[in-house]
């Protein structure tokens, strides 16, 4: 059997089981206007890194189109119109022993400042390069630091 084509499967008693493994495909926009990068924080309830600094963006809706996917995510979370510029890295992690997450992480200009939060966020911030640095997770500073995307910004 070609285990890469079918899913894990575990056998019971009463039968077959197949392990729910998901795979979840999302995209972040890294938002840049005169030379400053647009992060958000999530809001204290939020169930997913509550207080956490990010990129805007999310997840990408079955048969959307990886760009308008973003432009959509970005719009309703920051109130923000944008140009996709360019694809910067793609990366993946598990957030569970069966979810996986597929991020597309791309350049994105705004044609203004004036961010407009999404109840899913309390906060945002205009930074330069040096003070993302210490607002983002680690793990993501290293994977922009691995693709070389502050020479990029």
């Amino acid at each position: 059997m070609m285990s890469w084509l079918f899913p894990r499967v575990t056998r019971h008693k009463e039968g077959m089981h197949f392990m729910d493994n998901k795979m979840v495909v999302a995209v972040k926009g890294i938002v840049l206007y005169e030379h400053k990068i647009l992060v958000i924080q999530r809001s204290d309830d939020d169930e997913v890194g509550p207080g956490t600094w990010e990129f805007a963006g999310g997840k990408v809706e079955f048969g959307e189109n990886l760009e308008a996917s973003l432009i959509r995510e970005i719009q309703e979370e920051a109130g923000l119109s944008v140009k996709v510029d360019s694809l910067l890295y793609a990366s993946t992690f598990l957030t569970s022993p069966n979810r996986q997450v597929v991020l597309l992480t791309y350049k994105c200009l705004a044609d203004s400042s004036a961010v407009r939060l999404s109840p899913e966020h309390s906060a945002y911030a205009w930074v330069t390069k040096e003070e993302i640095k210490g607002l983002l997770h680690p793990p993501i500073i290293e994977d922009m630091e691995k693709n070389k995307v502050f020479a990029l910004l």
